[in-house]
């Protein structure tokens, strides 16, 4: 036992690798989400939790001795009021827009892709502020809930709207603007992966008030979607699209006869 131990002990090589740091990143993101949008939630005591529980995840992720992260904490929470806004634009949005939804407050409780998009909110603020791995630890708690993997990264205006949720991926470099909407399975990617591209835009661009349907990937960081445009489920763009254009997948329909249904 004793040379096993060594011999395990030996081939753990990285000091910083904390899974209390997981852990304790998954009960901030719950402990924030419940601040916000919980009625019997009371906002004055979880904000003094919070800002404990923010000092444990600095001690977990920042290694540097002075503690420079520590200094977020106002500023993040002086943004708080801002996301919330956003977020409740995003939830009038979804209650708006699907006709299956028969009141915000279902939004809320019930769609996956509105969670999802909160949790990307309160992580993206971090993610700008160069806070290590909190952030992406925040959107893949919520990746693994929801199915949905927004890379805290990305940029996504107001009134964001996505249905069904599964699948979706969304990129580091993507930008996505005002009233846009997407559907289950949708990839908006890089068109190739290489490490020599980590500070380049891999990812495309969505302009105002697009919809993309079902399973559609559309992929590269020069590819514009322009304003106004409707993507059909199942295509597959890499190359930029102008304002106002339908784009559609046709399939090919042949009808059966007597002869070839032997």
């Amino acid at each position: 036992m004793d040379d096993l131990i060594k011999n395990i002990e030996q081939h753990k090589k990285i000091p910083n690798l904390r899974f209390r740091l997981k852990e304790k990143a998954e009960e901030f993101t719950n402990k924030l989400f419940y601040t916000l949008f919980d009625s019997e939630t009371d906002v004055r005591t979880n904000m003094k939790e919070l800002r404990e529980d923010f000092e444990i995840l600095v001690d977990l992720a920042c290694w540097n001795i002075e503690r420079p992260c520590i200094k977020l904490w106002d500023k993040y929470t002086s943004r708080l009021p801002d996301i919330l806004e956003k977020l409740n634009l995003d939830a009038c949005s979804i209650a708006r827009n699907d006709p299956a939804s028969l009141s915000v407050e279902e939004v809320y409780l019930c769609y996956p892709g509105f969670y999802a998009i909160a949790i990307y909110r309160l992580a993206h603020e971090l993610y700008k502020e160069g806070f290590p791995f909190v952030p992406r630890l925040m959107t893949e708690y919520a990746h693994r809930i929801t199915g949905v993997d927004i890379n805290p990264g990305a940029q996504i205006g107001r009134s964001f709207f996505i249905d069904h949720a599964t699948g979706v991926v969304i990129g580091e470099t993507t930008v996505i603007k005002d009233n846009v909407k997407i559907y289950q399975g949708v990839t908006l990617g890089a068109l190739y992966v290489d490490k020599d591209l980590q500070n380049t835009k891999r990812h495309p661009t969505i302009e105002d008030n697009v919809t993309i349907y079902a399973n559609a990937t559309i992929l590269g960081g020069k590819t514009v979607v322009g304003a106004n445009s409707i993507i059909g489920g199942n295509v597959w763009i890499t190359s930029s699209i102008p304002p106002n254009s339908i784009v559609s997948h046709t399939p090919e329909i042949k009808i059966k006869t007597a002869s070839n249904d032997k």
